[in-house]
């Protein structure tokens, strides 16, 4: 009995310092750049096993150092209910399970949120148990994040070639520019590799890449060209305060 009373107070122990320092480093890193991720790592590993060079481009940029462009284009290839849902798309998620029961393609229904927990907490793979840190996490960043900060951490920490991390890496690596100066066509064209980004190429593309990268860009034209983190923050102010800020914009826009 008094052997069941140690384990159950030294597994409360460890939930709980599991806990504080989950929420810590969501909150640290609410602030400061993610320097490398648990996958950047475990590539190198991979690279080297195989006796390869090792391949680690990644260099860290704020979200106004990223083009708009590239920010609507992985919204619209990866997670077009961003802005909506509070980390998991329900619906995606249904669709995802029907389709594979169903005995088709894996597809998954993993939104911009719950990829960024996974790249910068967690490790790679398909078991219950990493989904379960990856729902945990994903509230977590939810709670203590902004969707801008979201979206920058993103696109800084995703895998976007072959050791290549991050939009300003990948806009170096597929375009020579920096990843502020990305148009639509060069954005749609890395979001178009993102499924697959160790065999897919953004430039030259492939006709697989080419047809994405076009229906990318036409879903960004559906979108406007324009990501506005603002546009359902409307639905939770009062009926007074919207009028307000309808006349706000209209005077904007007759100046």
């Amino acid at each position: 009995m008094l052997l069941l009373i140690k384990i159950g107070k030294y597994i409360f122990k460890l939930i709980l310092w599991f806990v504080i320092i989950s929420v810590v480093s969501v909150i640290v890193f609410r602030w400061v750049p993610v320097p490398i991720t648990p996958l950047m790592l475990i590539r190198c590993a991979e690279q080297k096993s195989n006796g390869k060079d090792m391949k680690l481009k990644h260099d860290w940029v704020s979200l106004e150092g990223i083009s708009p462009k590239l920010q609507l284009a992985v919204v619209c290839s990866e997670d077009q209910n961003y802005l909506k849902h509070f980390g998991f798309d329900w619906g995606a998620i249904e669709k995802a399970l029907k389709a594979n029961e169903e005995g088709k393609k894996l597809r998954g229904g993993s939104t911009i949120s719950q990829q960024t927990a996974k790249n910068v907490f967690l490790w790679q793979g398909r078991s219950y148990v990493r989904k379960a840190f990856e729902a945990y996490f994903t509230l977590l960043i939810e709670v203590f994040w902004s969707k801008e900060r979201i979206m920058e951490v993103y696109l800084n920490s995703i895998e976007m070639g072959n050791g290549v991390y991050g939009a300003e890496a990948a806009a170096q690596h597929w375009f020579k520019k920096s990843a502020k100066n990305l148009n639509k066509d060069e954005s749609a064209a890395i979001s178009a590799i993102l499924p697959n980004p160790l065999v897919y190429v953004a430039n030259p593309p492939s006709n697989y890449v080419s047809k994405r990268k076009n229906w990318i860009k036409q879903q960004m034209t559906y979108w406007g060209n324009v990501l506005d983190y603002n546009k359902y923050n409307d639905e939770d102010k009062e009926p007074e305060e919207k009028e307000k800020t309808s006349l706000k914009d209209k005077r904007k826009n007759n100046k």
